[in-house]
């Protein structure tokens, strides 16, 4: 009971728990003969930032000695998510683990600037004389009438709310606290549900007091495994993971705006009818894979007291596939958006510190770099009939809905490159 009371009361202040090992290798276990019940409670403030230039394809000019296409650079964009993480892992037996955790997102702030070398004058964005099904706007091209922008610049978009709920099973085949002789070695499978509300692509999120919802309506599987050595004053460790998307029910297709005016999709009378269904029109969340290695240094360590401090240095490697979803453009241009595959790689720097047996915190910042990819790579048809080729002429049941021939067609696509993401996480742990 007094260790009961105690953990409540750190809970009141907002303090924060933990256990030993490697972070990566904890888990929770219960029945054991020295150990009856195990219960971690983490609290973490997380940020995250998002910077790309947005630059777009053009045709090298006439006479320029360049050949094929070249890249314009158009926009800065930067995104920034700042979220609230609660999460609780209980021993259901010896090394096996039960986990919930649901974050609760404060912000997800978009913002699109002109770079330095663009401008309202010049960028492609605001000069538009195109339709989204690829026809010239009527005297737009000898200025009798006038440009139709993309979308407005500078722009800003705000989102927010409670998360996708996540649970996770873990067990632990081999746990080096009970032998010495072996690593620990993890494997896991955590389920993140579509429980946020629904984020509606098309919406209006420019006011900051009418913020919009966050949620994909996407079922992901993560499975995972990872493992850990102490040898001395050193934890090195290792974890691999495959993450799977499966589309729910509800989720978000572009047919929904197929009446919008004006148009955002380049053949919205083909919406639900022959190939393209919701399921062909809609959210096709990227496949995601990723490893990371480092080692735990613990430069200070009063066992008797349960008293540590530990540095983490780790290395990260992900791949995200391609897919159609919300990327760096799709709030502005207000639709689901097909991304190419891409590779993030970089490395995080974090140091722990314990208190007590009871109480961990928890600091580190992480730096990925994200390699150049498209943002705009919509396929614009499929042969439906056969003849081994796809009929593009306006009215075509073979033409995709998604496709917009202002940003999709080869030579105006948008790209993301030199993109970066930083992020900081700040968490505690009560454990008991």
């Amino acid at each position: 009971m007094h260790r009961l009371r105690a953990v409540l009361a750190a809970l009141t202040l907002g303090a924060p728990f933990a256990a030993s090992a490697a972070d990566i290798t904890r888990i929770a276990s219960s029945l054991e003969e020295n150990d009856p019940f195990d219960l971690f409670i983490d609290v973490g403030f997380e940020r995250t930032q998002n910077r790309a230039k947005i630059v777009r394809e053009q045709l090298a000019p006439a006479g320029s000695g360049s050949s094929g296409r070249v890249d314009a650079a158009e926009l800065w964009y930067k995104g920034v998510d700042a979220r609230l993480n609660l999460e609780l892992s209980v021993g259901l037996y010896r090394d096996l683990e039960f986990s919930f955790a649901l974050p609760l997102v404060f912000s997800q702030n978009e913002r699109w600037d002109f770079t330095s070398s663009s401008s309202p004058e010049r960028s492609t964005i605001t000069n538009n004389c195109i339709n989204a099904n690829g026809s010239v706007i009527p005297g737009c091209l000898s200025g009798a009438a006038p440009p139709s922008a993309l979308f407005d610049v500078p722009q800003e978009s705000f989102r927010g709310g409670l998360g996708n709920m996540r649970f996770g099973l873990a067990y632990a085949f081999f746990n080096q606290e009970k032998d010495e002789t072996k690593p620990t070695w993890i494997v896991g499978l955590e389920y993140e549900a579509p429980t946020a509300k629904l984020r509606d692509a098309a919406a209006d999120t420019t006011n900051s007091d009418n913020r919009g919802n966050i949620g994909d309506r996407v079922h992901k599987y993560q499975l995972y495994t990872a493992f850990s050595r102490r040898m001395g004053a050193a934890e090195p460790y290792f974890k691999a993971h495959y993450t799977i998307p499966v589309r729910g029910p509800g989720a978000y297709s572009n047919c929904a705006q197929a009446a919008s005016n004006p148009d955002n999709l380049g053949a919205p009378a083909n919406c639900f009818t022959g190939p393209w269904d919701r399921k062909e029109t809609g959210i096709n969340a990227p496949h995601q894979a990723g490893m990371l290695f480092g080692v735990e240094l613990v430069p200070f360590n009063r066992p008797a007291k349960h008293q540590r401090f530990a540095l983490d240095l780790r290395g990260i490697g992900n791949y995200v596939g391609s897919g159609r979803y919300y990327n760096e453009l799709s709030a502005a241009l207000r639709k689901l958006l097909t991304s190419e595959d891409y590779f993030q790689v970089g490395g995080r720097l974090g140091v722990t510190a314990n208190a007590s047996e009871a109480f961990q915190i928890r600091a580190s910042g992480t730096f990925l770099y994200n390699t150049n990819h498209a943002l705009t790579a919509e396929e614009p048809g499929r042969d439906v009939n056969g003849d081994g080729a796809v009929d593009l002429s306006q009215g075509s049941p073979e033409l995709n809905p998604n496709f917009d021939w202002r940003y999709d067609l080869v030579s105006r696509r948008f790209r993301a490159v030199e993109s970066t993401t930083f992020r900081f996480d700040l968490s505690a742990t009560f454990s008991f």
